[in-house]
């Protein structure tokens, strides 16, 4: 393997596909680790499953290595393997058996419940300690702890809510939720 270290980006990955072409194994799997990064993104965008993405991936690679010398413009590389990327992530997007909708009443019928009388006792305790707690609340932790938990706002949506930085947001969430934990305290120590 030649060391193509001295080229710029451009003129080494010209060289790295012409030697891939000649059969070189190691110079493709440094082609693999440059641009892995950006086949995964695409397929992940396609697909929106990680590890449907990471197997097209796979493929992807095998299918350039496999049809390396049908490219006859070394530079053209990137866009060569973006376009077989796009091309095998529709086609696996079209041969994936549909995600089969389901009534919420259907499956809530058919999941079992494997939690026992005494676990259910104790989430019911745990969630009634957990309301005592955030009543004893100042309301502004109370507020924070809402939005974040209950509304799963983002700290953005946040910071925008409450008009103040994200810092200043974490920084909230972390003392409502040490209060919280002190509340809850005091409560079963009683």
């Amino acid at each position: 393997m030649t060391n193509f270290a001295h080229l710029d980006e451009k003129e080494r990955m010209i060289a790295l596909v012409t030697a891939s072409q000649t059969g070189d194994r190691e110079a493709f799997g440094q082609l693999v680790e440059q641009f892995q990064g950006v086949v995964f993104a695409i397929a992940l965008k396609r697909l929106r499953d990680y590890a449907e993405a990471q197997e097209l991936c796979q493929d992807v690679f095998i299918q350039a290595m496999q049809k390396m010398d049908q490219l006859r413009e070394p530079a053209a590389f990137p866009g060569w393997l973006r376009s077989i990327t796009v091309r095998m992530a529709i086609n696996r997007a079209v041969r994936r058996p549909p995600d089969i909708a389901t009534e919420p009443e259907t499956l809530a019928a058919t999941c079992v419940d494997r939690r026992t009388p005494l676990d259910m006792l104790m989430d019911g305790e745990r969630a009634e300690n957990l309301h005592e707690g955030l009543a004893q609340l100042r309301d502004l932790d109370r507020e924070t702890l809402r939005a974040f938990y209950v509304e799963g706002q983002s700290l953005r949506e946040m910071s925008d809510e409450f008009d103040a930085p994200i810092g200043t947001i974490k920084r909230r969430l972390h003392v409502a939720r040490k209060r919280l934990a002190k509340e809850m305290e005091e409560q079963i120590a009683v």
